[in-house]
């Protein structure tokens, strides 16, 4: 692996980096996505550090909203705990078996991006893929995080609040990454207020993205076309800023658009009665 920045890293080059002093291989498998300490103490990336993406501290619930991004100082300590360096080399695995396990990734992705790591990966296919490559898991505890005080650099250009995009509507262009059933208002997530879509929105269910036979996203070209006229300023959401993650790393990681992540998403825009929504 080169010192490159690379949105995807496959597992050959990750393989051929491990024992470097700047690379952290970070597994995120959610204790609520079938992970857990236990899971991953039975078979890990060597040398991986472990951060449960639901219980670490990763996304809060605040104001009605169900994964907003933390407060800086509870960002800077959870980073710091981990042991992040911001010149650190951060690989992010995933299990690579459904695209809502890549958007826990493609978040965590994100929230490091936004705090100032500029060098991240996500393993290109997960655990899945590093096992298809016939590459060894370690088991036990993995790698002890030496404490950091990690200095945060914060990219607000990545991120948009409630006021932002209320204030924009018309202006940008808003991408729906929930499934159509949602998008039209037949159903809500439990934490929002009432069902139904920001107005001018446009619909590209995430899991659209995601190759589940291969563990892997669709070709850039199959991307290109999902994606074809979602150009310029671009804003994605979904419930609580989870299945979004995953748009918003295609849309600005794979094809290089300009777009932000609405982490409120659809769980803190309904808390304001005075939010407009659209249904149908």
């Amino acid at each position: 692996m080169s010192d490159a920045f690379l949105p995807l890293v496959s597992p050959t080059a990750l393989h051929a980096a491990l024992g470097r002093d700047d690379l952290v291989v970070l597994d995120v498998r959610s204790s609520s996505d079938g992970g857990g300490p236990d899971v991953f103490a039975a078979g890990h990336i060597p040398g991986a550090l472990y951060s449960d993406y639901a219980k670490a501290g990763w996304r809060i619930k605040k104001d009605g909203a169900g994964g907003l991004l933390p407060e800086p100082e509870a960002l800077a300590a959870l980073l710091g705990k981990l042991g992040l360096r911001p010149t650190d080399q951060v690989v992010i695995t995933p299990y690579g078996t459904n695209a809502s396990d890549f958007a826990a990734a493609a978040r965590v992705y994100w929230t490091l991006k936004l705090v100032g790591q500029s060098r991240i990966s996500i393993l290109d296919g997960g655990l899945k893929a590093w096992h298809a490559a016939g590459f060894a898991l370690e088991r036990g505890a993995g790698r002890t995080a030496i404490p950091t005080t990690y200095p945060l650099s914060l990219r607000p250009d990545l991120r948009v609040t409630a006021d932002a995009v209320l204030a924009a509507l018309g202006r940008v262009i808003l991408v729906d990454a929930r499934s159509q059933s949602y998008f039209e208002g037949q159903e809500k997530a439990s934490e929002a207020r009432v069902a139904g879509r920001i107005p001018g929105a446009l619909s590209r269910d995430y899991v659209r993205a995601f190759d589940a036979e291969t563990g892997h996203l669709n070709s850039k070209a199959a991307l290109e076309s999902l994606f074809s006229g979602v150009e310029g300023d671009i804003i994605s959401y979904c419930n609580t800023g989870h299945t979004a993650a995953l748009t918003w790393f295609v849309l600005s990681e794979v094809l290089g658009r300009k777009a932000r992540l609405y982490d409120g998403s659809m769980t803190g825009w309904t808390a304001d009665e005075t939010h407009p929504v659209d249904v149908g």
